[in-house]
């Protein structure tokens, strides 16, 4: 065939986008409609993803599947139990106190600033930062009111749906005993010479940012609230598990420890510095000391490219979509680097 005039190539991309962006509307609207299924599958998927690795630890100490499946659930619906009979009552009634305590905290915040700027005015320092910063804090003080209840209201609305977690706890058990077989029906869809190499990456795309994500906000969270409570930081379990839990996604511990400082400054500018530099410390000890050692290094994504497919996942499928864009856009990545690759290298 004799190559297209430039005219034409022109005509089908005119044509071809639209159509793209059709399709992916009405992609959307299909993830909407079917949005709490959707969820209830991906959080079974997800759950025995991470189960998975202590079963096959268990199994080579020669346990049956089965046995080592019951006996992995069994051991993890008692440390929830324990946890929340523990420690979760004592961070919701931390939280309401701080929300209590959260306008007096601003009033000392306003003060200080006040001071700060009559000592830069004795000393003929020119500072006004007094009217933006009372506006800053009165917005931050009604947002947190706020996104307290839609967080205490959420807590109890999981925890009131029953039904759902009873479904996935049952989808989780059937997925650990028979979820090979539906993976090798799902990669069936790839054709057969990258089937292997697809499944491979997808494995240790997940892997690598699930168990080492989790591990590290684990570590982090753990970490933080021991040195909060030496320190003697206010809402010390709050605060540190507030980190941990942001600790889970990328960029999300700095944030985290951002926020923690930012509310101790409010109450003391002093405990605010003591608190910031108790925080870096912790987290380069065990984001550069403890994590490398106990799991590696997770290579992947550009920070850039991490950053747009958070915002693309909160986008979607909101925070569900914030835990699986960071593994799916490496999982792309490499999935263009597999096609771009002659067969005979792909494996």
């Amino acid at each position: 065939m004799n190559p297209k005039p430039d005219w034409l190539k022109l005509l089908l991309i005119a044509l071809v986008i639209p159509t793209l962006v059709l399709n992916g509307w009405v992609l959307l609207l299909t993830l909407e409609y079917f949005k709490s299924i959707i969820h209830i599958f991906v959080t079974a998927i997800l759950l025995s993803f991470l189960l998975d690795y202590p079963v096959q630890k268990l199994q080579r100490y020669g346990l049956q599947r089965t046995t080592a499946i019951l006996a992995v659930l069994l051991i993890t619906l008692m440390i929830l139990g324990v946890l929340g009979i523990t420690l979760f009552p004592i961070i919701i009634q931390q939280f309401n106190t701080l929300i209590e305590r959260l306008p007096s905290w601003i009033e000392s915040g306003n003060q200080q600033i006040k001071t700060f700027e009559a000592w830069a005015i004795s000393r003929n320092i020119p500072v006004n930062v007094g009217g933006v910063t009372v506006q800053l804090l009165e917005r931050l003080s009604s947002q947190v009111q706020t996104l307290g209840g839609d967080v205490i209201g959420g807590v109890l609305t999981v925890f009131g749906r029953v039904l759902d977690v009873v479904i996935i706890a049952a989808m989780t058990f059937y997925l650990l005993l028979h979820g090979e077989s539906l993976w090798d029906d799902f990669y069936q869809l790839f054709p057969t010479k990258i089937r292997v190499p697809v499944r491979r990456t997808l494995r240790k795309n997940f892997k690598n940012y699930f168990i080492g994500q989790a591990s590290v906000a684990g570590l982090l969270g753990g970490f933080m609230t021991l040195a909060f409570f030496i320190i003697k930081v206010p809402f010390g379990l709050l605060f540190g598990m507030v980190i941990g839990v942001m600790a889970f996604f990328p960029f999300g511990g700095s944030l985290g420890i951002i926020l923690v400082c930012f509310l101790v400054a409010l109450n003391s500018i002093w405990l605010g510095v003591k608190v910031l530099i108790t925080a870096i410390i912790v987290d380069q000890i065990v984001e550069n000391g403890i994590a490398p050692r106990l799991l590696g290094t997770f290579t992947g994504l550009n920070p850039v490219l991490i950053l747009i497919s958070l915002l693309i996942g909160a986008r979607v499928a909101g925070f569900l979509g914030l835990i699986v864009a960071v593994p799916l856009a490496s999982f792309f990545k490499s999935l263009i680097g597999i096609l771009q690759t002659p067969s005979s290298e792909a494996f």
